[in-house]
């Protein structure tokens, strides 16, 4: 008997629990992100109109793309429903860019994947996350192709000249695109808020200026006397005038070129270019940006102040507050699952003074490898971090009821994939599945072994199809009695405990 002429005698023509990864779950997507919560999401949602941080650690299919899905969804609802008090959201999950970039940076022995996290610092994470933030702006700005439902060219136009500037130093220090050149990118950028920088090269103009001044004044009567003429120009008054009036822009040209340097050398998380970013600081008028903050230095003052100007920046468009979402960190080529790895980079993170920065709250989605790290570390760890005030998840568990509840509204949801639920098949459950001498808590039993909704859904279309293979069409069964259960999950069980021991793959 085939599993889809088991599930259309109960009328669902779509299985329930062929998809393992809420990513590409349509099945949870369509239907089931706004009806199954884990028992927690209170806690880690919070107060969207006043974002708090929320750390939660859970093994491998336990749900935790599901809730950042489930996350992204509530957030654009209150977006929705209070479009001048929006959360900006932060996907901070796609990593190996940065790692790619930042490994590239180091040299020798420090490029090992297991010594390079271990030079990975805050400051790194606050960098990745204002280019995430900022290359999503420009991308609205510089590209006419693009459409970003949050954001509307007219208002960032209609900025103030002090935020125009603050958005163009993100832009300087943060955006790339493979399109186009970071300076042309960043000009096509100015142009388009109606940034007006003419004042900027008064010193390349003075410059010009005294020498094209004082050639004339050498060479006032050459048409007359042609020899002294030319002579003057091998003075020593004519070269120190002329010097001089290039000091202004050569003292300019310098300390751009060293600060530029220093931008390239401490922002690892991109391949930043010395003379292009010198380029485009030039272009800045010298008292609006001299004493502006730049990620120069291994610190993380100057980017919080950078965050801050981002903030500022993001209020007048409608957005009083940011979301960071962290998810995927074991997926990373240069982690590659490994909890060691993982620790060096998520531990820097840990700050109340980050993840408490006003206007922003972090949602972290971190596996549970890394929990036991927590219990070696020393009382400063605790002091700097304060886990104690970031709603703190340890484990996210699923209990067999739970689970149970689970499985009956995956197969309610797909009733109504498929077709209309008639009165029959309303209110139909995973047990009706089951032989009449398997009660409901022998079932809730059977999934709370499971822990988890991916091992959920492995086990139960295993279970399915051992059933259907052990039946013909001719005299097919519908329910599925004890021996195949019993035997599945036997199987399943010693498989599972095998792969936690690490003696099998998968």
């Amino acid at each position: 008997m085939k599993i889809q002429q088991f599930l259309e005698h109960y009328g669902v023509k779509v299985n329930p629990f062929s998809q393992e990864d809420a990513q590409s779950d349509h099945i949870f997507q369509q239907h089931c992100a706004e009806t199954i919560h884990h028992p927690a999401w209170d806690k880690v949602l919070g107060d969207c109109r006043n974002p708090s941080t929320s750390i939660v650690f859970g093994e491998k299919g336990a749900g935790k793309t599901a809730i950042r899905l489930q996350l992204i969804k509530a957030l654009k609802d209150h977006n929705t429903k209070f479009p001048n008090e929006r959360a900006f959201v932060i996907s901070y999950d796609d990593l190996n860019p940065f790692l790619d970039a930042f490994r590239d940076r180091l040299r020798g022995r420090r490029r090992n994947p297991d010594q390079a996290l271990k030079d990975w610092r805050l400051w790194d994470h606050m960098d990745a996350l204002l280019t995430l933030s900022t290359r999503r702006l420009c991308n609205v700005i510089a590209d006419p192709h693009a459409i970003d439902a949050d954001f509307n060219l007219g208002q960032i136009r209609e900025l103030p000249r002090q935020r125009k500037r603050d958005l163009l130093m993100l832009a300087a220090f943060y955006d790339q695109s493979s399109d186009q050149s970071h300076l042309r990118r960043w000009t096509t950028i100015r142009r388009q808020i109606g940034f007006n920088t003419l004042t900027a090269p008064w010193r390349f103009y003075l410059g010009l200026l005294v020498t094209l001044g004082v050639t004339i004044f050498a060479l006032r009567d050459v048409t007359s006397e042609p020899m002294n003429a030319l002579a003057r120009l091998k003075t020593w008054w004519f070269w120190v005038v002329m010097v001089a009036g290039w000091i202004p822009f050569a003292k300019r040209y310098v300390s751009l070129w060293l600060r530029a340097r220093h931008v390239a050398k401490q922002v690892r998380i991109l391949d930043h270019g010395t003379a292009s970013l010198q380029q485009i600081l030039m272009r800045f008028p010298a008292a609006e940006i001299d004493d502006q903050p730049m990620p120069s230095r291994d610190r993380s003052d100057d980017r919080y102040e950078l965050l801050s100007k981002l903030q500022r920046i993001l209020k007048p468009l409608g957005f009083e507050s940011i979301i960071v979402l962290v998810d995927r960190v074991d997926e990373p080529h240069l982690i590659n699952g490994s909890a060691e790895r993982m620790k060096d980079f998520l531990w820097s993170m840990f700050d109340n003074k980050f993840l408490k920065h006003p206007g922003i709250g972090f949602k972290m989605l971190l596996p549970r490898d890394v929990v036991h790290f927590l219990g070696r570390e020393e009382k400063e760890f605790y002091e700097r971090s304060r886990l104690d005030k970031q709603n703190l998840i340890k484990s996210l568990e699923w209990t067999g009821e739970s689970l149970f509840d689970m499985a009956t509204n995956r197969i309610r949801a797909c009733l109504v994939e498929s077709q209309p639920a008639g009165p029959a098949n309303s209110q139909i459950t995973i047990g009706d599945f089951f032989a009449d001498d398997i009660s409901r808590e022998d079932l809730i039993q059977k999934f709370a072994r499971l822990r988890v909704p991916r091992h959920l859904f492995r086990f139960l279309y295993r279970l399915l199809t051992e059933h259907c293979n052990r039946t013909t069409e001719d005299q097919p069964s519908w329910k599925i009695n004890r021996l195949t259960l019993e035997m599945v999950s036997d199987v399943y069980a010693r498989e599972q405990e095998a792969l936690d021991r690490g003696l099998g793959t998968g």
